[in-house]
């Protein structure tokens, strides 16, 4: 059963033109205004500055290693060790609130039930949920799922973007207005505000999308009503694919994909963009659209799309996938500047934490074989694994480092939402989806925990100047 938004949906082409600004048409560089557009310095900084200023960039030590600036009981992010003062390469491993990510997917999984609920439910509560704790926080998301029509009628408006982040951003402000005391920060409203967007957000994102389609085909969407019984994942699925149009099977490995991009610790630049605004103890919804701001961008959350295109672009310029001279001599072309996007990356190799192994990626590779080979992808999955295999000693061998290098979850993510027939212009929403859950979370340890707002220092490198008259100029 399925509702019309025929009523409320805005035609709004016309208003669209009249709000859409062309910069570069209506750009008009002359004389006075040659210094406003390139006037201010636009090269990089001397290297030698930052090493001079002993500045931590990224706020990153020299070996590579995190800036320590917290402490959480939420998660840990653990690559390597420090012995002696000297980074020491390690085995990946994800914990969440002492629990081994490993173990939460597979006993969920042993267990044939959807796990990201409960995956929620331990980063909010910082304990695992009983049965009845659990039954009662999925009925409380399934009771939030029903958008109302007031938001919808205005949604359609907030939809008009090239991009699904954007309009996840301005849809989680919107909620403020919906909310009776939004500035509220007790503990109890911010446990409403949290479990609030874990229900919503995972429908307004496919929304957004069916409602981007609808538009470009000039007709009216129509969205599902929800069942308050279905998990995150079966959610999504519903909307994008419609109820009886997936299986089960697809619909787990959702599952294990949003468990996997629930939590991944307060250093991460979304989170961390999470705790800043939260230090400030400004409102859940401004810290929220913030985080998602911040996972939008290609250096973050936004590596997944990038990853799927490379891909492409392997397979059609490697002829034999099985060859592995030939597929080397490929991604020596990609680190060369010489082929794809000429950025000089192979997308999906390298982490920031991680040295040895990514435990996300090897779990998105257990869990997605099988689908891989019932689809007939049994080729490009092996492929994506040979990628894997061959290009830390390609790395090694053009750019001359010697330090280990592993796969990170984005090598896999996009083929597997590839599978689920998810579009890849939801492949970052549906992450900012995933890691609302350990937003959450962290966003009420700083409130509640930290109690000081967060103001890092920045070293002025510039002179004193004399103030000249306007007419001396």
């Amino acid at each position: 059963m399925a509702y019309t938004t025929q009523n409320i949906f805005y035609r709004f082409d016309d208003a669209l033109s009249r709000l859409v600004i062309d910069y570069e048409a209506s750009r008009k560089v002359s004389d006075e205004s040659e210094r406003l557009y390139h006037g201010a310095p636009s090269e990089p900084y001397d290297e030698l500055l930052f090493t001079e200023h002993d500045v931590k960039r990224g706020l990153r030590n020299s070996d590579g290693s995190g800036v320590v600036a917290g402490l959480t009981r939420i998660c840990d992010v653990h690559g390597y060790n420090i012995v002696d003062g000297v980074l020491v390469p390690d085995e990946g491993k994800l914990t969440l609130r002492g629990y081994d990510i490993e173990d939460l997917i597979t006993n969920a999984q042993a267990e044939d039930r959807f796990g990201y609920e409960e995956v929620a439910y331990l980063l909010l509560t910082g304990s695992l949920p009983t049965a009845n704790e659990l039954d009662d926080f999925q009925a409380r998301l399934g009771a939030y799922r029903h958008i109302s029509e007031g938001y919808v009628a205005q949604f359609p408006i907030t939809t008009v973007s090239s991009s699904i982040m954007n309009v996840l951003m301005r849809a989680v402000l919107l909620l403020y207005a919906f909310d009776a005391e939004p500035d509220n920060t007790s503990p109890e409203h911010e446990i409403d505000v949290a479990v609030s967007l874990l229900s919503r957000l995972p429908r307004i994102a496919a929304m957004a999308h069916s409602f981007a389609i609808a538009r470009q085909e000039g007709r009216r969407p129509q969205v599902p009503l929800p069942d308050a019984g279905f998990s995150t994942a079966e959610t999504i699925l519903q909307i994008l694919r419609g109820e009886d149009s997936y299986t089960h099977e697809e619909a787990m490995l959702l599952d294990v994909m949003l468990m996997l991009h629930a939590e991944h610790g307060g250093g991460n630049n979304s989170t961390f963009a999470c705790r800043v605004l939260s230090s400030s103890a400004t409102d859940a919804y401004s810290a929220y659209a913030a985080a998602i701001g911040s996972l939008k961008g290609p250096r973050h959350g936004g590596a997944n799309e990038k990853v799927v295109r490379m891909h492409e672009d392997i397979r059609a310029h490697v002829s034999n996938w099985e060859d592995d001279d030939e597929l080397a001599s490929y991604l020596e072309k990609l680190l060369r500047r010489e082929a794809f996007d000429r950025s000089g990356l192979i997308y999906g190799m390298g982490h920031a934490v991680y040295t040895l192994s990514d435990p996300r990626a090897k779990l998105c590779k257990r869990y997605a074989r099988s689908l891989a080979e019932a689809k007939g992808l049994g080729a490009e999955f092996a492929l994506i694994e040979s990628i894997e295999r061959l290009a830390p000693d390609v790395m090694r061998s053009v750019r001359g480092t010697k330090k280990p290098i592993c796969a990170n979850i984005d090598l896999y993510t996009g083929f597997i939402y590839t599978m689920l027939d998810i579009p890849p212009a939801l492949f970052t929403p549906l992450f900012a989806v995933a890691r609302t859950a350990g937003w959450s979370a962290h966003r009420m340890e700083e409130l509640f925990g930290a109690h000081r707002i967060i103001r890092p220092a920045y070293n002025a490198v510039m002179d004193d100047m004399g103030y000249v008259p306007l007419a001396q100029r």
